[in-house]
């Protein structure tokens, strides 16, 4: 079995990779020429070939592993080795030249996230994470910040905005957060979000609808930088777990009580 350091450096490799190939694209101004999955979910051809690139670095080194993603073929529970791929999180965000979008793979064995890595396409940050080693900013090790007053707490959220059941709990929760901290930021790529919380520009982040691909390596190195991810009941994060939780152990706290103002499992659970 490939070690976790080793997996680490294949996951970075890829990512440069793709993130190159992003950096080059020359961007079409007319929507006809987008693809789309629904509203403001737009799927092009230069993330499938982003995909392709990260599958063929990854499976190059890891032959046998399986590839899950929105693209991907989700044949993974039986492999040991599971890479959990998106090659072009904030979508959105990319196709109107909005600068703010990343690359995020993650090594899950046996079902456990070991390794992810998250790069920030614009700033060429890479953001590195190994179960039990820590998580680290281009070679400087991160950690959580260390607000504890949430009137001081800066906080990012991303709007459920393909699911209009979740929504009506989100705008539930919404205001109360708006005015019991220092504000609300949303930038369009949880990767992004979630790194921003490992270094601390962030104390906390919520989010209702969010896939496996979307926080398997930025929920590590949430982990790794001493912070908390968890559902909205405070369970730890799971695959089928869409809904997430994350931030420095006291904000995910007052967060996780909070939140649970505007969301009832039992009364107002979440809709598939």
């Amino acid at each position: 079995m490939v070690s976790t350091k080793d997996l680490l450096g294949i996951a970075g490799r890829a990512a440069r990779d793709a993130a190159e190939y992003l950096r080059s694209v020359t961007l079409p101004r007319d929507p006809a020429a987008w693809s789309t999955k629904g509203p403001a979910d737009f799927v092009t051809e230069v993330d499938r070939t982003a995909e392709r690139m990260i599958a063929d670095v990854l499976l190059a080194s890891t032959p046998d592993a399986a590839m899950l993603g929105e693209e991907l073929s989700p044949e993974a529970a039986s492999a040991e080795l599971t890479w959990v791929v998106d090659p072009l999180d904030g979508t959105t965000n990319f196709l109107h030249g909005y600068p703010a979008y990343a690359v995020s793979i993650a090594a899950a064995v046996d079902g456990r996230v070991m390794a992810g890595v998250i790069l920030d396409v614009i700033h060429d940050r890479l953001y590195e994470a190994e179960a039990g080693g820590g998580a680290w900013l281009d070679g400087r090790r991160l950690s959580t910040s260390a607000i504890t007053d949430p009137q001081h707490a800066l906080i990012g959220t991303g709007f459920p905005f393909k699911h209009r059941d979740r929504m009506r709990v989100y705008l539930r929760q919404f205001p109360d957060i708006l005015v019991s901290t220092s504000g609300i930021r949303r930038a369009g790529s949880a990767a992004l979000d979630l790194a921003d919380v490992a270094a601390g520009r962030l104390d906390g982040f919520w989010e209702l609808a969010l896939a496996p691909w979307d926080i398997a390596a930025g929920a590590l190195l949430v982990r790794e930088s001493g912070g908390h991810v968890t559902d909205l009941e405070g369970r730890d994060i799971a695959v089928e777990h869409t809904a997430v939780i994350a931030g420095n152990p006291a904000i995910h706290r007052w967060l996780l009580e909070r939140l649970a103002r505007g969301y009832d499992s039992d009364q107002n659970p979440l809709p598939e």
